[in-house]
């Protein structure tokens, strides 16, 4: 599969999102796919960039789905200008339309002075919305926007629980949000909200290509805290992608191997008992929030595919 001449950001900056991989990605997936099924979308950084007749974007996160149906539904000019209301109704900053020294700050400390306590008053009435309110999805993305590093986290109570950060939402997410919507407007597109494990690969058609970028075993990150992905998840899924290598089905899974010291001994022994192929990619999460800023430990990220190429 080639690589698009300009690769598509998605606006959600989903931990371990793919989209700086994407050129060392896509040309190790099928040249034809019927049915692109991405089993763990995340921010759909791989899925708005491959070609397919159709499209899965299957995750277990039941607000960002949500967020995605909505984007979907409603396409940029909607989606963006609701966004615009949340943000005038709760005052917070807009440098798409005022510059920094006008909320009296700078590019280098950020905005979260000025946007502090707006955001957590628009924290707080998101909270006690249900996700079948309005406008639950416009603040829950407005939320991302403003949030520490434009993440998602919910608390065990299911309470959105981030800080306020440092950007808003500027031209640059502006220019993302709309292109993004734009594509998977015009995409077939369907976004499900299962656990890998209850996904049907009964009925995806021949040609259908499974990938899968699961939270990695090794790592800490937000998608991984309190033991959400235990050695018991990655077996299962290993398992799943056996049944679909029985099936004739092709995949490619993300993981690594080796990282801060680290091995994945599970992975490193499935794949010594199965023929698939190892394909060792050139990338570095120095700049990442789980590993450590002065680890020079060898990283060794991994496509795993059930086809050569």
């Amino acid at each position: 599969m080639q690589v698009p001449v300009n690769t598509i950001a998605s606006p959600l900056n989903y931990t371990g999102g793919k989209y700086k991989l994407l050129p060392q990605l896509l040309p190790l997936f099928p040249d034809t796919v019927s049915t692109f099924v991405d089993l763990f979308c995340g921010g759909c950084n791989v899925a708005i960039n491959v070609s397919a007749q159709n499209y899965i974007c299957n995750d277990n996160e039941k607000h960002l789905i949500g967020l995605l149906k909505k984007i979907k539904s409603d396409g940029s000019k909607k989606f963006s200008s609701k966004i615009d209301n949340v943000v005038q109704s709760y005052h917070l900053s807009d440098t798409s339309t005022n510059k920094y020294d006008f909320y009296e700050c700078n590019s280098s400390s950020g905005l979260g002075k000025y946007n502090k306590t707006p955001f957590l008053e628009l924290r707080e009435h998101f909270n006690s919305l249900s996700n079948k309110d309005d406008d639950y999805f416009y603040e829950f993305f407005t939320l991302i926007v403003y949030a520490f590093n434009n993440q998602i986290r919910f608390n065990s109570d299911g309470d959105f629980n981030l800080p306020v950060g440092k950007r808003d939402f500027n031209k640059k997410i502006r220019n993302k949000l709309n292109q993004f919507a734009d594509v998977i407007q015009e995409k077939r597109i369907k976004f499900d909200n299962n656990s890998f494990e209850n996904f049907d690969i009964e009925n995806l058609e021949t040609g259908s290509f499974i990938y899968a970028d699961p939270p990695y075993l090794i790592t800490t990150a937000t998608y991984n805290e309190k033991n959400a992905w235990t050695e018991t998840e990655e077996q299962k899924l290993l398992d799943f992608l056996d049944k679909c290598n029985s099936k004739n089905i092709k995949f490619a899974l993300s993981n690594v191997l080796e990282i801060d010291g680290k091995e994945n001994l599970i992975l490193r022994e499935w794949l010594s008992k199965n023929n698939y192929v190892c394909h060792h990619l050139n990338y570095s999460y120095k700049n990442s929030n789980y590993q450590k800023k002065d680890n020079h430990d060898k990283t060794d990220e991994v496509l795993i595919t059930n086809y050569e190429r």
